[in-house]
């Protein structure tokens, strides 16, 4: 092992539908990272399928880790370490990053590092900005829907997450009934924008008084109903007010419950990750908010936002630090706890 300044990982990101490796430094600075976006093959069928996914993996594994290792104008035997992936996510596309991940540490002797995947989402906003904990995370993705207490490198403490549907995914679902197709959140992020956000009234849920958790399945069905309603009465559906009045029940729901977090927990930092972290209006609503109740906002930028691997090498190296890696009973896993 090389000193500690010196430290290089090989990250893996095989949790849903990009096959991705980079090269992260020290933790902090990103010397490749190389992704192969599956978004073309799925949209014909609407959505991700698991089988398609792990079969792409497959075939894109070694070429990405390849294209990233050129790319850090390194070799294998540069390589002070490997993550990876293990979990949450569709269990055949995480082996495939698994398998992977164990054969080179094994291989050449190296440390294996397991990662959540949703600590390398929170992991991403260490990467453009000067931010350490402690501070106030808002886990937005199609699979997750988490308020995150990062008390530490490699502490966290969850105050609240959704009772049914991620965020994303009722985006996606949305998306698919007034026509967008797949992939659903920025198609509706970019059509919210000539929309009028005031134009109906979808319901915001806010659950039990000082409740941290959310839940998108009502505001989903309510889309549905208008819809079929508009149809019923054979009257025109404006898709744009459609997809602008939805987002802005989400994140009115959103942006309170974290600023209303930030202020019970004596947080003056907060920060955003995941996919829907990219969102345009969540970022517009989150800062204006944020500044003012005196909050430090941070976010990733929208490429560190997606399933990427630095990410996942960045949330790596403090595991590491913290003592934790892997043995070759690593294994991957749907559905593993966090925090």
């Amino acid at each position: 092992m090389k000193e500690e300044k010196e430290m290089i990982i090989l990250a893996i990101e095989t949790s849903c539908d990009e096959t991705s490796a980079a090269v992260v430094k020290n933790g902090k600075e990103i010397l490749s990272n190389a992704i192969s976006s599956q978004i073309e093959l799925h949209a014909k069928f609407g959505g991700v399928v698991p089988e398609v996914a792990s079969r792409k993996h497959v075939e894109k594994m070694n070429p990405i880790i390849d294209e990233a290792l050129n790319a850090a104008g390194i070799t294998f035997a540069d390589l002070d370490g490997v993550a990876v992936t293990h979990g949450p996510g569709l269990i055949g596309a995480l082996l495939v990053g698994v398998a992977e991940a164990k054969a080179i540490a094994f291989a050449l002797d190296i440390p294996l590092i397991g990662v959540h995947h949703i600590e390398g989402h929170i992991s991403a906003n260490y990467i453009e900005h000067d931010l350490k904990p402690p501070f106030l995370c808002m886990v937005v993705s199609g699979g997750h829907t988490h308020l995150v207490e990062v008390k530490d490198y490699g502490s966290y403490r969850i105050i609240g997450r959704t009772r049914d549907d991620a965020v994303g995914e009722a985006y996606d679902k949305v998306a698919r009934s007034i026509g967008l197709g797949y992939p659903g959140g920025p198609k509706m992020d970019l059509l919210a924008k000539t929309g009028n956000g005031k134009a109906i009234n979808f319901p915001r849920t806010y659950l039990e008084q000082g409740s941290y958790d959310f839940s998108f399945s009502g505001i989903k069905s309510a889309v549905l109903n208008y819809l079929n309603q508009m149809k019923m009465k054979n009257e025109a559906i404006n898709a744009a007010d459609v997809a602008a009045s939805f987002q802005e029940a989400v994140i009115e729901v959103i942006t309170n419950k974290t600023m209303m977090a930030a202020k019970n927990l004596g947080m003056n930092k907060i920060a955003l990750a995941g996919g829907v972290a990219s969102n345009s209006r969540l970022r517009e609503e989150m800062q204006r908010k944020a500044k003012e109740n005196g909050y430090d906002l941070y976010y990733p930028s929208p490429i560190y936002c997606t399933d990427n691997a630095a990410m996942i090498g960045v949330a790596a190296y403090h595991d590491y630090k913290n003592g934790i890696h892997h043995d070759m009973s690593l294994n991957a896993s749907s559905n593993i706890q966090f925090g």
